[in-house]
């Protein structure tokens, strides 16, 4: 299986490191980026490490987590390559990579719990991307 990245910052250490042993667990492969504990760091540096993971081919997907997942979210569709959607359902994960073709996906630790982001991992994971007539609204964002 093609490795997962994960990165965080603080406030999604905890929701990061479950999922992580999760997926290790299911047998994916997986690509910690950090950080290592519940101190405080600056989500850009992670989002970009995340980002530049994926783009580069490091890992097929990526999962960002922050308080809210819209910083990370951010930080990461600043790498060009990188396709990060915020999301907080399942149905937003399938969409996304549907309609999207999204490589990362952004969770909002203080937003979701842990089953729903069991969810959207779930979600992101199992979907394939349409093509068809998404695939040139995909191509512009390029």
């Amino acid at each position: 299986m093609p490795a997962i990245a994960l990165a965080s910052d603080h406030a999604g250490f905890a929701l990061k490191a479950i999922l992580a042993d999760e997926l290790r667990a299911a047998g994916h492969s997986i690509i910690d980026l950090g950080p290592d504990s519940e101190a405080s760091v600056d989500y850009p540096d992670y989002g970009r490490a995340l980002g530049e993971a994926v783009a580069q081919g490091r890992a097929a997907r990526g999962i960002a987590i922050c308080g809210s997942g819209i910083g990370i979210s951010i930080a990461v569709n600043r790498i060009a390559g990188a396709r990060c959607a915020l999301v907080t359902s399942g149905l937003m994960a399938r969409l996304a990579r549907q309609h999207n073709d999204a490589n990362c996906i952004a969770l909002g630790s203080r937003i979701i719990g842990i089953e729903v982001a069991r969810d959207c991992v779930a979600e992101f994971l199992r979907t394939e991307f349409e093509a068809g007539r998404h695939a040139g609204r995909v191509a512009k964002l390029a």
